[in-house]
Parts: structure tokens; C-alpha cells; sequence
């Protein structure tokens, strides 16, 4: 065997999981320590995460974030692979930018994390002409969006979904009716009325997730939906999906503990987009992640300068930097009751991989080898300093968290 990790939690069980050649060869009760075993000390095992909403900024925007860092972030954080928008500069809507950001990945990490790139779904996201999904597909682009940039046009997006499927792929939309004006930095409500600024209303979601389930199940073509963060949005994906809709849709850890009220003081750094809500629309989708009418977890990390978040509220870029805290922060919804241990695979392993056809641990024989151990009982403060992205841009800094990874392997060998 090429590594064998010894007595590691998996599923309340203690385990000696063995490994060769890159996958699981077999897991069995744990027993007496064999010779050159990894002894994982009865930490927790799990199967490393697929974060489907990741802004690596390169080409083009390394002082926020380079592609290097965000791996080096998301191995940290739990995360084999991480898939990434298509936003850079220059957009990643050509074959050369996406083996570029391939490149870059390999020249990083060669055993992993891995990075799989989304091409743009319209040429300069822009949303006038259709990209070249064909040839990116072929370059390695797992599926395509315009995300920071809804398709305006409804005859466009049907289009491209047709195409994106006809060459086995998915659009990820981004869904935000662009007639409300994309300025307003916060969610319309009464916060925004004490603040004195323009509010973007929750309708702007929630117009465009009812026209890319009508689309869906009009092509009866899939399509997933990326940050949901209103209730209404919610009730119109589960009223989809009780129709046997072939939609899928994902969250983020920050809109299931924040809502708008820690805009209050102008706070750039809980300026995202979308928008955080209000408390009930928190709820709701705490209610959705239990349930699986959303059905899986994204961080959507956008890391920017603190410079930049430090210019006032309308100025400021929109963006959360997430990789280094959603592993803890899940494990606190764990810890509050509001979903079960079991539901962290399925929200962030499962889901996501099969979603988007990429292999994972299951843990059975010939799956591949890529795991992390999780310490819950380490508890730490977030700081700029122990952060591994570049950027420090999150409302979470000063937040005590739970949990670390302490360990990974991926393909069977330890990156961390």
C-alpha cells in the first residue's frame, strides 16, 4: 500500500482506510497500528469538497487573488476542486485563457487541488453573442456562465442552454433582472432605508429563478441557479422541483448566517452580490439546505484588496472571500442543529460532483483517494493573518470558528 490511514472517524466508526495507486483499496475496523500507518489520532474523515463558485481573479486581477492562492486556500479549506468563473481578465471565453488557467493549476498543485474552469457563456459576458462552448468544452471547461452578468435576453439564454447541453454541459446562471440597477450595493428593505441608499429588491432574483425554471422545463434541459439568497426564490425552486423540475440550485454559508442588518455602519465588507437579506429569508434557506430543495453549497469566494473594500459602500466591490471559513462555518450549522453531520457530504461532496459529472470519494473500493482529516475541537479566531487567499475581505474576521482540517490527501497523496 502506498498509505494507509489509521483510526480515523468515518461515519461513527473508527476505520483503517488503505490506499494505492491513487484510490481506496479497502477500509476495515480499526484494529492494532500496522507499520508506516498515518495515525489519524480519531479525527474525522471526509471527502473532500467541490466548491462550484470560485472567482480565482487570474489572468488578470492577481492583486486580489491568484490562482496558486485560492488552491492553496481551498486545500486548506477542505476542497479538492474548485470551479471557477469565468469573470477574469481577460475573460475566460477562449481556449487560450482556459489552458492558461489549467497551466497555472498543474504548475501549483500537480497532485491537486484541482482547478476546472467555466468558460463565459457569452463572449465578454456581455450577453450579445454566444461563446465558443464547443471548443472551451473541449479545452476543459465543465460548464458556463455569465456570473456577475445575467443573459438579459430570454432567447439568448434558451440558446445557449441548448448549446452548453448538446455539447454535455450545464449553464450556471446568474439570476438578477439587470433592469434594476445593479449600483445599489445593499438588499431594499429597512435597512437601506436607514442608511439612506438604494436597496436592490429581492424581485430581482426571484424574476430571473422563475424564467430559467420556465426555460428548463420548457427545453426540459437542466440548468443550475448559483447564490440563492431570498425566500421567494426558495418557494419558486421547491414548487419546481415538487414538478419534478430538472433544476438544481446552490447557496453560500454567508447568507445562512448574516442578513442585512450588519450593513448598518455602511459595512463594505458584507457588500455582496447578492445581496445579504433579511432574517427571513436566512431561515428560509436554513430550511432549504435541511430539506434539499437547495441542493447543494457553494462559496462563491471573491477576494478583493482591503483598499478596495475600504472606499465608501457605493464604491466598494462586491465579494466575500470564502474559501478559508465555509468548512467551520458548516460545521457550526452542524453544531446548531440546522443540518446533520451526514448532510456536510452530501451538500458540498455529492451534490456538487455528480451535478456536474467529476469523480469523487465515496469511500468504496476503486473511488479515488482524496480525503481530509477534521479536528472539530480545535477552536480559532479568523484573522487576516491565518488566512490562506489573498483576500481578507470578509464580515467574518474576528468570528471564533470550530474546526480545522489537519490533513489532506488527494489521489492518495498528502498535499497538506
Amino acid at each position: 500500500m502506498d498509505l494507509i490511514v489509521y483510526n480515523a472517524m468515518l461515519n461513527g466508526d473508527r476505520v483503517t482506510i488503505y490506499v494505492h495507486d491513487g484510490v481506496i483499496q479497502k477500509i476495515e475496523p480499526c484494529g492494532e497500528l500496522p507499520s508506516g500507518a498515518f495515525d489519524a489520532k480519531g479525527k474525522k474523515v471526509f471527502a473532500s469538497f467541490l466548491d462550484v463558485h470560485t472567482h480565482t481573479r487570474e489572468p488578470g486581477y492577481t492583486h486580489k487573488e491568484t490562482i496558486a492562492t485560492a488552491l492553496k486556500a481551498a486545500v486548506h479549506g477542505g476542497f479538492s476542486g474548485i470551479m471557477c468563473m469565468a469573470n477574469t481578465k481577460p475573460v475566460n471565453d477562449s481556449v487560450l485563457v482556459t489552458r492558461y488557467m489549467l497551466e497555472k493549476a498543474k504548475e501549483a498543485y500537480p497532485h491537486g487541488p484541482y482547478l476546472y474552469p467555466i468558460g463565459a457563456t457569452t463572449i465578454g459576458l456581455e450577453g450579445k453573442e454566444m461563446s465558443d462552448m464547443k471548443a472551451l468544452r473541449k479545452a476543459g471547461c465543465v460548464a458556463f456562465s455569465n456570473d456577475g452578468s445575467a443573459v438579459n435576453s430570454s432567447a439568448m439564454l434558451r440558446n445557449c442552454m441548448e448549446y452548453a447541453y448538446g455539447v454535455g454541459a450545464l449553464i450556471i446562471e446568474h439570476c438578477e433582472d439587470p433592469t434594476f440597477e445593479r449600483i445599489r450595493p445593499i438588499n431594499e428593505g429597512v435597512m437601506s432605508s436607514l442608511l439612506g441608499v438604494q436597496g436592490d429588491p429581492d424581485i430581482s432574483e426571484s424574476i430571473h429563478v422563475a424564467r430559467a425554471i420556465l426555460l428548463s422545463d420548457y427545453l426540459q434541459i437542466p440548468i443550475h441557479l448559483a447564490h440563492i439568497s431570498s425566500h421567494r426564490s426558495v418557494q419558486l425552486i421547491e414548487d419546481a422541483k415538487k414538478r419534478g423540475s430538472l433544476i438544481t440550485a446552490e447557496t453560500c454559508p454567508h447568507y445562512l448566517f448574516l442578513d442585512d442588518t450588519i450593513t448598518e455602519g455602511y459595512n463594505t465588507l458584507a457588500k455582496v452580490n447578492p445581496p445579504l437579506r433579511t432574517a427571513k429569508d436566512r431561515e428560509a434557506l436554513r430550511d432549504a439546505i435541511r430539506s434539499g430543495v437547495i441542493d447543494m453549497l457553494a462559496t462563491d469566494h471573491a477576494p478583493h484588496t482591503m483598499y478596495e473594500k475600504e472606499q465608501p459602500l457605493d464604491l466598494a466591490p462586491f465579494g466575500i472571500s470564502g474559501l478559508d471559513t465555509a468548512l467551520s462555518l458548516t460545521w457550526e450549522l452542524v453544531k446548531e442543529g440546522v443540518i446533520e453531520e451526514s448532510d456536510i457530504y452530501r451538500l458540498w461532496c455529492v451534490a456538487p460532483h455528480s451535478r456536474f459529472n467529476l469523480p469523487y470519494t465515496t469511500f468504496e473500493e476503486g473511488s479515488p483517494a482524496d480525503f481530509f482529516l477534521f479536528d472539530p475541537d480545535i477552536t480559532w479566531e479568523l484573522t487576516p493573518e491565518n488566512m490562506h487567499s489573498l483576500g481578507k475581505n470578509t464580515p467574518f474576521i474576528g468570528r471564533t470558528m470550530h474546526g480545522k482540517v489537519t490533513a489532506h490527501w488527494i489521489q492518495g497523496v498528502q498535499v497538506i
